[in-house]
């Protein structure tokens, strides 16, 4: 499950990466046709790749979120069914102990 959640993290890098590097070849051609200044292109990089930023950040908090909801979800089941063993394995000393100290009186008589 985790070797999912990060092929899942790492394809959103990519997704990302990719995304850059389509919107700086994008500028680039703005300001090579003179239609955008390398100072705005730089601007709007800057904007994009902070926006960019922002939006993993967020999706990731939002993924870990809820990553550990399962993850408690699941204990939850796990605590009850340990809670049980250990009721059982008191039992279980508590009826060595008894037989032990019945075995203990049987042996000095």
């Amino acid at each position: 499950m985790i070797d999912a959640i990060k092929k899942v993290m790492l394809a959103g890098v990519g997704a990302a990466a990719v995304s850059a590097e389509k919107a700086e070849k994008a500028l680039d051609d703005l300001v090579a046709k003179g239609k955008l200044s390398a100072t705005d292109a730089k601007e709007a990089a800057k904007k994009l790749a902070d926006d960019g930023k922002k939006e993993l950040d967020e999706a990731s908090k939002n993924l870990e979120e809820r990553f550990d909801s399962v993850l408690k979800k699941l204990g939850r089941g796990q605590a009850e069914r340990i809670e049980k063993l250990e009721t059982q394995i008191a039992l279980l000393e508590a009826k060595v102990l008894e037989l032990e100290a019945k075995n203990a009186v049987e042996v000095s008589d």
